[in-house]
């Protein structure tokens, strides 16, 4: 097969046309591609399609109705009459390419060659394989809509358009992969969006080389933006479908790839992925609470364990009030070794969970429960302090509205442990001042990863402390760069 802007013409003859796509698709090697030999009214017609995409109820429809054609029907020209007359169906193309044709035959089209045509007409009668839409398991809500994307790319973007009926609203096509070619949308809303951002994505998605996304989104993440040896997460995943509508109507781009249920919004600062739906489901003060609680549980996850072990090693920076947050007893091992083996169990037990099935779940964690809790302190592995701060951040890691800033969050927290374990508190001090540089100096998209706080801007640094009523949000932030900053008339 011709590689990546190969061209191969439409033959004059019909049979040359009928060969090359059955070498191409290995025609009798593949029991799933279908190759159909047909005639009507006097002329030859091939049909080639994939087993499980095409649906037979339009096929036997088109073909019904080209049965009734006689040979004087067609004319010189029979592409042009079945294009615009015979075929009763909505989308329907043409190609003089036949390395084009290859490639949608592939993706699920109904190529039909006819005898006489300098064109192949190509008939989109997929029916995708696919989930019915469900609420995500790691982005639930109380109130709100429970229609999730699922992984296929047509019906995400169907649910998109459903709600963001704007005629501006864009959705690009782009093909990566030599080999998967696989389908991918660039999505935003063109009087909003900053223009740059939509180039500047287009630009690193067409330059992408590589045979395959094997990966789906996670691989495309990694070729658009790079930094590969920073943990922390360029781009917000979501896999619902109001909380990417959201960021549409505030300027941002969406990266949606066939196969995956995961949406990438671009671009996206630190302070992206504390929100959740759930504060835009309750009253403004009930949400400024859960964003709080939300804020408490990251930052815990992140900063609990290495303060608690300066001041447990360090006794005389706690004051007399303060004595009891200390440590009573040592255990068999040092407390620095019974973090690491802590926070490894945990990881193991999540990977455990995850591959365990639902009906067994719950007996895992009674078994965590006793092994880890009890049964480690009592043999003197793990001292009653260790567990109960361990199990406080991954509670927090846990509450981390994204799984990958909550990944990010579990590096650097071992990060800080091990500094002060080398270090003491200039450890920590180093530790987190290095922590800072590095979020200071990421960037996604050229924004500023830790805005509206560094560089700081008062107003949209008060939107993100506090759940804003909807009524009071006016404007558009302004590290987006969006065209249209207003959001509604102030009256």
């Amino acid at each position: 097969m011709g590689q990546k802007g190969t061209q191969i013409p439409v033959k004059e003859k019909f049979e040359d046309n009928v060969d090359y796509l059955i070498k191409e698709l290995r025609i009798g090697k593949n029991f799933d591609v279908i190759h159909r030999p047909l005639e009507y009214g006097g002329l030859k017609f091939a049909m080639f399609l994939i087993d499980g995409f095409a649906a037979a109820n339009i096929l036997l429809l088109i073909m019904k109705e080209i049965e009734k054609r006689k040979h004087e029907d067609f004319g010189d020209d029979p592409i042009d009459k079945l294009f615009k007359s015979f075929i009763p169906h909505v989308e329907v193309n043409t190609s003089e390419d036949l390395e084009e044709v290859i490639a949608q035959i592939l993706a699920g089209q109904t190529a039909v060659v006819v005898e006489g045509g300098k064109q192949v007409i190509l008939i989109d009668s997929r029916e995708y394989p696919i989930r019915s839409p469900q609420e995500p398991d790691i982005e639930r809500v109380v109130r709100g809509p429970r229609d999730g994307f699922v992984e296929t790319i047509v019906f995400n973007l169907a649910l998109i358009r459903r709600r963001v009926r704007d005629r501006s609203l864009i959705m690009e096509y782009v093909q990566v992969g030599e080999r998967s070619k696989t389908d991918i949308a660039l999505v935003y809303i063109d009087s909003i969006v900053d223009i740059e951002h939509v180039k500047m994505l287009r630009d690193k998605l067409e330059k992408i080389s590589i045979d395959g996304i094997s990966m789906g989104e996670k691989t495309i993440e990694e070729f658009v933006f790079g930094r590969n040896y920073n943990p922390y997460p360029l781009v917000r995943y979501t896999e619902r479908a109001d909380t990417s509508s959201v960021h549409l109507m505030e300027g941002h781009v969406l990266i949606v790839v066939d196969g995956s249920p995961s949406v990438m919004i671009c671009p996206s600062t630190y302070w992206h992925h504390l929100q959740h739906a759930e504060e835009y489901r309750q009253k403004p003060i009930v949400g400024i609470f859960l964003r709080w609680a939300r804020f408490i549980a990251v930052f815990a996850s992140l900063f609990l364990l290495p303060f608690w072990y300066t001041y447990a090693t360090n006794e005389q920076l706690l004051s007399d009030r303060w004595k009891f947050i200390g440590l009573k007893e040592q255990g068999e091992i040092g407390l620095i070794w019974q973090f690491l083996i802590a926070e490894v169990g945990i990881e193991i037990l999540r990977m455990a969970a995850i591959h365990t099935p639902n009906a067994l779940a719950t007996a895992l964690g009674i078994v965590s429960a006793i092994i880890i809790g009890d049964v480690a302190v009592q043999v003197g592995i793990f001292t009653h302090e260790v567990v109960l701060y361990v199990a406080v951040a991954a509670i927090g890691t846990f509450a981390t509205p994204s799984y990958e800033l909550s990944l990010a969050n579990r590096i650097f927290r071992v990060f800080f442990l091990i500094m002060v374990a080398l270090l003491n508190v200039p450890g920590l001090v180093i530790g987190i001042t290095l922590w800072i540089i590095l979020l200071v100096r990421t960037k996604s998209m050229n924004t500023p990863y830790l805005y509206p706080f560094i560089p700081f801007n008062p107003r949209d640094f008060r939107i993100m402390l506090a759940r804003t009523p909807m009524p009071l949000k006016n404007t558009r932030a302004s590290m987006l760069h969006t065209q249209d900053r207003t959001r509604q008339a102030v009256k």
